[in-house]
């Protein structure tokens, strides 16, 4: 997984399956594009205008829940 923010366009994109190629992409929802594979897997999601949706754009925490 790859989380990249561009503060040039103030994009930010969640990659779940890096080297997939997109076959669809959906702009349905204001602010959010959705991209699928051949086999209708989410395989990314941008967010746009993210300085303005997002708490902090340039930080991400990440953990791992274990049982």
């Amino acid at each position: 997984m790859k989380v990249s923010y561009d503060q040039k366009t103030d994009t930010l994109t969640v990659v779940f399956k890096e080297r997939t190629e997109v076959t669809i992409s959906d702009d349905g929802k204001p602010g959010a594009i959705l991209d699928y594979d051949r086999a209708g897997d989410l395989v990314a999601i941008e967010i746009l205008d993210a300085s303005k949706r997002v708490s902090e754009a340039t930080r991400v925490d990440f953990e791992v829940i274990k049982d």
